[in-house]
């Protein structure tokens, strides 16, 4: 038998999931693939990004958006990249400004997540 909420093993006649602590099971003899997304507040399974990598790349190479590329906002980066790229870099320097906003910004702390949520490591 298997748990309804976590999926987990468990034997016959048990009530109790020693996983989750949800009473019932599935069907006997059952085989099923269960989805379960748990959130534990643990981030230590998603490697974290450097926030002092994010910053000096913000602030070297923000005109390019690289620090964006490199936190997974993509799309902020593409439109870094293309104002540099698509005016033969004469607003490259709108571009760098933002991109230098932006490293200071993660340096001190006010922008202190990935595009997935997950914080950054000092």
């Amino acid at each position: 038998m298997f748990c309804k909420q976590c999926g987990t093993p468990i034997e016959d006649g048990q009530e109790l999931c020693e996983n989750c602590k949800v009473s019932g099971a599935t069907n006997a003899g059952t085989t099923q693939n269960i989805n379960v997304n748990v959130n534990t507040g643990n981030t230590n399974s998603v490697a974290q990004k450097s926030k002092i990598a994010a910053g000096l790349l913000g602030i070297f190479l923000g005109s390019l958006g690289i620090h964006n590329f490199y936190l997974g906002y993509t799309g902020k980066a593409i439109a870094q990249l293309l104002i540099s790229v698509l005016s033969c870099g004469m607003l490259s320097f709108a571009s760098a400004i933002w991109g230098l906003i932006e490293g200071i910004l993660i340096l001190t702390g006010s922008m202190n997540t990935d595009a997935q949520g997950n914080p950054l490591k000092d």
